[in-house]
């Protein structure tokens, strides 16, 4: 071929691609292939259709061909309270955004959130969420925390007790807050199967007292402690029993010793301390999502 013909084809593949090129990246033509209209599902329940269309409309600009479906997702993530976002374009003239808000399980700590996929976030007016389960643990063990949870949620279910919430301290001990204001340590060592056996012994413990145990302790190895509200409350839980420790707990520091009364219902035929509950995960996605309708609203 000479180099004549070779230059004639690269002028004519040149003059073939400089417009579909140019239309694509909104070079010019853009105002021939408008975007006017803007579709969104989504819940609004945290996010306004407001909102959306703030930090969308200002990048639809390009054309139905040039705009870039990538920066209209981010901006639209970066919104407070919106887990994720999916985007696409429908032709002649549309976008259609999806738009997932974050749905909140239970507090983590002080400020944060976890989701209903078993995530982390940090939102604005949190503290006005009423009616979320406590949780509190070292990052890293959200996953155990979780779990836990889950667990205690299944074994108190019948029980009349209420878990509103569950800590794993640093040095490894999960404590579960009640409801009604009971505290319940159950130390580093089988937290399961201690909360098992005192499950087992509560309803009759339950019956001597017309108020909630203020404290529980189950960090024995036969037996465990508990404190009634209004009883010697300003001495305290007494000191911290080392784990698994052998014999019941003595009376005193305002507590009530328990240990025979455990040690009976052991006898009976109660679950002994070899009882074990079985680790049962959570589903894949660790916490079940409902169902939510999407509205939808059309605009631009």
């Amino acid at each position: 071929m000479s180099a004549s013909r070779l230059v004639a084809w690269i002028l004519a593949l040149t003059l073939v691609a400089l417009p579909i090129v140019g239309v694509l990246n909104g070079w010019f033509a853009s105002d021939r292939w408008p975007v006017t209209r803007l579709a969104v599902a989504a819940e609004f329940n945290h996010v306004s259709a407001e909102q959306i269309r703030g930090v969308a409309e200002p990048l639809l600009g390009a054309g139905f061909f040039a705009i870039d479906l990538d920066r209209v997702r981010d901006a639209v993530a970066r919104l407070p309270w919106v887990e994720r976002v999916e985007a696409r374009k429908r032709w002649p003239d549309t976008v259609d955004l999806v738009v997932y808000e974050q749905q909140a399980y239970a507090r983590w700590g002080e400020r944060r959130l976890v989701n209903r996929r078993g995530g982390l976030f940090e939102v604005a007016g949190a503290d006005g969420l009423q009616g979320l389960p406590r949780l509190s643990g070292p990052d890293d063990r959200l996953d155990d925390v979780l779990r836990f949870h889950a667990e205690c949620l299944r074994e108190v279910a019948g029980s009349g007790l209420v878990v509103e919430g569950i800590a794993l301290t640093p040095r490894g001990g999960w404590r579960i807050e009640l409801a009604s204001g009971t505290s319940i340590e159950l130390g580093r060592a089988e937290p399961a199967a201690r909360l098992k056996r005192f499950l087992d012994v509560w309803p009759r413990l339950a019956g001597t007292h017309d108020v909630a145990p203020a404290y529980v302790d189950l960090r024995y190895a036969n037996g465990f402690a508990v404190r009634w509200a209004g009883e010697a409350a300003d001495e305290g839980p007494g000191p911290e029993p080392r784990e698994g420790q052998g014999g019941a707990p003595q009376a005193g520091d305002g507590r009530a010793a328990l240990g025979l009364a455990l040690a009976a219902h052991l006898r009976a035929g109660g679950s002994g301390p070899e009882a074990r509950i079985a680790d049962r995960a959570l589903p894949e996605s660790r916490i079940p999502t409902p169902e939510s309708p999407l509205a939808r609203f059309p605009t631009l």
